[in-house]
């Protein structure tokens, strides 16, 4: 996946949650119609990666190379945290962990939703040869959903958005 094409998605989300109006942006978001932040910097994902313990997903390093964060466009997507805050699900709510006693949550890093009620998770492969898993997890989600991988994602988001919008006409 190339990034042109993951930063036109996030533009044409961050473009559709500003004119729905469901959530309440800043004055610089709507004027710049941009949903994400300053993007990270080559050195801050290569920390990260150290920090965790694991090289990233291609795709999730590609979107933090455009955008350090990235708003909820909506209230049942949650918002992309910055670089810094990214860790283990169960070094952020070990309850959650705990209370599901699933390995894959054991596993996961929270990459958003910290302090809201869904969760977007990527889910390591447990060996080398294996994929990534992509989680939105949400108590009022039966089970998980999983997505193939970020820009998948990103379409389903911008799908539901233009959905909202076809209800709203």
């Amino acid at each position: 996946m190339h990034s042109t094409n993951m930063k036109d998605l996030l533009q044409r989300i961050s473009r559709k949650a500003i004119l729905l109006e469901e959530l309440t942006f800043t004055p610089h978001q709507i004027k710049s119609d941009w949903l994400g932040n300053i993007p990270s910097t080559n050195t801050q994902i290569l920390e990260l990666e150290e920090r965790l313990g694991l090289p990233l997903p291609q795709d999730y390093k590609t979107f933090l190379s455009i955008t350090n964060g990235f708003s909820a466009p909506c209230d049942i997507e949650p918002s992309f945290v910055n670089i810094a805050n990214i860790d283990y699900l169960k070094n952020i709510d070990k309850n959650i962990v705990e209370a599901y006693n699933s390995v894959e949550l054991e596993r996961s890093i929270l990459v958003a939703g910290i302090n809201e009620e869904q969760y977007f998770l990527l889910i390591p492969p447990v060996s080398s040869s294996g994929n990534w898993d992509y989680w939105k997890f949400a108590n009022w989600i039966p089970g998980e959903e999983s997505f193939e991988n970020l820009y998948s994602y990103f379409s389903t988001v911008l799908e539901f958005l233009n959905t909202i919008d076809d209800n709203q006409e």
